[in-house]
């Protein structure tokens, strides 16, 4: 067994209990042949798994950069994984449960080295074979940001080759060369409530700005509550069927004094109040005592209001000219966060424009997902690990749903665990919350394929293959 430090035992812990054994991986094939795990706490990685898919930034005969027209990962196949059941990652910090977070991370990285799944057959579970992925992307910012050094350090005592990349040092990179080349100007983070506790990018943004000589970055950041929640149709933050208030909400209203929605600025919020995007709790008059968002739409609405008062309370004297996108999240909403920022540059109040001078005309729209495709590429030619023959293996997609045979979990009306339950656990008792199963049509919305299939054409056509042309 390795040395184990106090930083580790957590990590150890988790592999241990779980039974996993590297050396079980099918050791007579090669380990190139094996393919390539990416993880999220939801759906959101995709995106980061169709950068994966349709990148074309080498040659690959020769690993130099410069496009040859065909994809970077063309021989490479993928494991992607869906930890749907635990999310939101960003409410773990806030709760005081960050090493419960990291125990989920853990037991999800441990699931993509291991060796099999369940599948439903008939009315039981049946456990099915699986290969071990020769390296590891976190295509999650929340998860980078708490658990990445852990990981690299438990696979490094372990004695493990797998390499791990994760999204944030992309990110980073892609913004501060943007600000070479268009100038300078504040550089907005905009992720989830974990990550941005995490201080993570900021972190990251002066050390790698100091270490390529350029000027410290203004920063501004803020944390997306119920964002992501709201794209995966988290309970606690959206209902596609809700009509009226809901007593479970917990994304910012009126009422919600970490996030409140400022009804002076509701002509600048500019909420979608068709069908049931926008809920009130009304009093006996019919008059709105507090507001609920109840759309994806308005919570970015919120957010980007929310972070240019920032700007303006703190008087910050660049205007924002970058936006990071640090939620993989968050680019399924590029469209409409690019047509509020155009809304909230236009914006005039009785004193002229309110926020032309904290937001610019054009702002890049950061994503880290083609970085750390390009970086997982370099990877892998590093460490040898191309798979040089033809592809064979289909993709593989999986998801985290409630592991109903534990009697003590607690679930809504929707199947998945209540936000007490979720938050309430503690670390170190390592059960098994959750089991891993295929994507399928019960555990994924078809609100949410339709999402992917606008915004991922790559990645929609690989899930339809083995998901949506399955039979029922």
């Amino acid at each position: 067994m390795c040395k184990v430090n106090v930083h580790n035992f957590l990590l150890l812990l988790v592999f241990l209990v779980a039974g996993i054994d590297f050396s079980q991986a099918q050791e007579k094939k090669p380990k190139a042949s094996f393919p390539i795990g990416v993880f999220d706490s939801g759906t959101g990685g995709l995106t980061v798994l169709e950068a994966l898919l349709t990148i074309d930034e080498f040659n690959n005969l020769t690993g130099v950069h410069g496009k040859d027209g065909i994809p970077d990962f063309q021989q490479e196949h993928f494991q992607y994984l869906a930890a749907q059941a635990n999310m939101p990652y960003g409410n773990y910090a806030a709760e005081n449960k960050t090493p419960l977070l990291k125990e989920h991370i853990l037991k999800n990285m441990r699931f993509l080295l291991g060796n099999s799944f369940l599948r439903r057959e008939k009315e039981k579970w049946e456990l099915m074979p699986k290969e071990s992925a020769k390296m590891l992307v976190l295509a999650c910012n929340t998860a980078t940001a708490f658990a990445l050094t852990d990981i690299r350090d438990f696979l490094k005592e372990d004695n493990s080759e797998v390499t791990v990349i994760g999204v944030i040092d992309a990110g980073v990179k892609a913004a501060l060369q943007h600000q070479r080349e268009k100038g300078r100007g504040a550089i907005g983070v905009f992720a989830t409530a974990g990550t941005v506790a995490s201080n993570g990018y900021p972190r990251t943004l002066i050390e790698m700005s100091a270490r390529i000589g350029m000027q410290e970055p203004v920063i501004v950041s803020q944390g997306g509550a119920g964002l992501a929640e709201s794209i995966d149709r988290d309970w606690s933050y959206y209902v596609d069927t809700a009509t009226s208030y809901r007593k479970e909400y917990k994304g910012p209203s009126i009422k919600n004094a970490q996030y409140k929605i400022d009804t002076t600025l509701l002509s600048i919020y500019r909420f979608n109040r068709t069908g049931n995007k926008l809920l009130c709790e009304y009093d006996d008059k019919g008059a709105c005592q507090d507001i609920q968002l109840n759309d994806p739409e308005n919570y970015v609405r919120y957010h980007l209001v929310s972070m240019l008062e920032k700007m303006r309370q703190n008087k910050m004297l660049l205007p924002m000219n970058t936006l990071i996108l640090g939620c993989t999240h968050y680019p399924f909403m590029r469209p409409i966060i690019q047509q509020v920022l155009s809304e909230l540059y236009d914006y005039q109040d009785e004193q002229g424009y309110r926020y032309r001078d904290y937001l610019a005309k054009e702002v890049a729209l950061i994503d880290p997902s083609y970085e750390t495709a390009k970086e997982a590429y370099l990877a892998l030619r590093e460490k040898q690990l191309q798979h040089n023959s033809s592809k064979q293996q289909q993709d593989l997609f999986f998801i985290t749903i409630p592991n109903k045979d534990l009697a003590e979990i607690e679930l809504q009306e929707d199947g998945w665990f209540t936000y007490g339950y979720k938050y309430g656990r503690k670390a170190g008792e390592n059960k098994q919350y959750v089991k891993y199963v295929p994507f399928d049509r019960v555990n994924i919305s078809a609100a949410t394929y339709q999402r992917i299939q606008q915004a991922l054409p790559a990645v929609f056509k690989d899930i339809s293959r083995i998901v949506i042309n399955a039979g029922k």
